[in-house]
C-alpha cells in the first residue's frame, strides 16, 4: 500500500481582520457590564495550503488569498474586513521556493470556496490536474443570485470543470477528506496519515483557532449552521481522540508560529 512520503504547508497569504469573525468568546470577542466599550480586537488571519508529496502524485489542499486581493475584493468590501498584510507570501511564492508551479500539481483539493481558500483555483485549471470539490459545497457556491454573497466570489470558482465528492472520502491512499459542513454548505476537512509523524488533521475553516476547539466548541461570525458546524467540531475530535492525531487549525495565527513551514520545514 503506498502513503504519503512528505507534507509541506505552504504560506499562502496573512490577512488581518477583527478577530469577532472568528471567535465568539465571552471576555474576548463579546463584552460584559463592566466593560461596554471594549475596543476590537484586531489580529492576524494567516492562511495555508497543503502540499502532499504522493508515490501517485503531487496533492495540493487550498490555494489561499490571491495575489489582486485589493482590486478582485473591492465589489464586495472584503478588503475592507481583510486586508491581507504588505509582504506577504502568497501560493505562487510558496511553490517557486519548492521549484514547482501549478502545473507540477497533479490534484487539488478544495476545502470549500470561500475568497482565501479558492481564490487561486484557476491557476490549476490546466487540463491535466484534477480539481475536486464537495458537492454540496459546489451546488451552494455555484447557485448563489449575482456575482458573490458573503465570502463567495463566483470569479474565483466558475467555469472548472469539478471532480465532485459526497461525505468523507480517499483521494489516495493515506489521503482522505472528511465532510464538515457548517461553515459552509460543503467544508472539507483534511486527513492525511504519515508513516513517521502519524495522522494529521487539517480543519480547514471547520475550525478557525485553538480557542474555538473546546471542549466545548466556541463558535465564529462566519458560520452558515451553527448546528452542523457544533456536529463537525466534534466528528473531528472523535477522529483525533481515535488516531492520535496532530490538529491544525484553519486561521490560528499561535499555532501557526510553531508549525514548519516550506521550503525548510516538512513532515514526514
Amino acid at each position: 500500500m503506498t502513503a504519503p512520503s512528505k507534507v509541506h504547508l505552504l504560506r499562502t497569504g496573512t490577512m488581518e481582520c477583527d478577530q469577532t469573525w472568528l471567535l465568539l468568546k465571552p471576555g474576548a470577542t463579546i463584552t460584559d457590564r463592566s466593560n461596554p466599550a471594549k475596543q476590537a480586537v484586531w489580529t492576524t488571519c494567516p492562511t495555508h495550503a497543503v502540499l502532499i508529496e504522493h508515490p501517485e502524485g503531487r496533492i495540493l489542499w487550498d490555494t489561499g488569498v490571491p495575489q489582486d486581493w485589493e482590486t478582485r475584493w473591492a465589489p464586495t468590501g472584503l478588503q475592507e474586513f481583510f486586508p491581507v498584510q504588505e509582504g506577504t507570501s502568497y501560493l505562487q511564492d510558496s511553490l517557486a521556493a519548492l521549484e514547482l508551479t501549478p502545473d507540477d500539481i497533479d490534484v487539488l483539493v478544495l476545502s470549500h470556496l470561500h475568497f482565501d481558500h479558492a481564490a487561486n483555483a484557476k491557476l490549476f485549471d490546466n487540463g491535466k490536474t484534477r480539481i475536486i470539490v464537495n458537492r454540496a459545497e459546489h451546488e451552494g457556491a455555484l447557485g448563489i443570485d449575482g456575482p458573490f454573497k458573503g465570502a463567495h466570489l463566483k470569479v474565483d470558482y466558475e467555469g472548472i470543470d469539478y471532480e465532485l465528492v459526497s461525505g468523507d472520502a480517499e483521494i489516495a491512499p493515506g489521503v482522505s477528506v472528511i465532510e464538515t459542513p457548517g461553515h459552509t454548505w460543503g467544508t472539507m476537512s483534511l486527513r492525511v496519515d504519515l508513516p513517521e509523524s502519524g495522522t494529521k488533521i487539517f480543519t480547514s475553516d471547520a475550525v478557525y483557532l485553538g480557542e474555538s476547539w473546546g471542549p466545548p466548541a466556541v463558535g465564529a461570525a462566519i458560520v452558515w449552521d451553527s448546528v452542523r458546524w457544533l456536529e463537525s467540531v466534534e466528528k473531528l475530535r472523535r477522529i483525533a481522540e481515535e488516531t492520535g492525531a496532530e490538529v491544525v487549525f484553519g486561521h490560528d495565527p499561535d499555532q501557526a508560529a510553531k508549525l514548519s513551514f516550506a521550503p525548510t520545514g516538512y513532515y514526514r
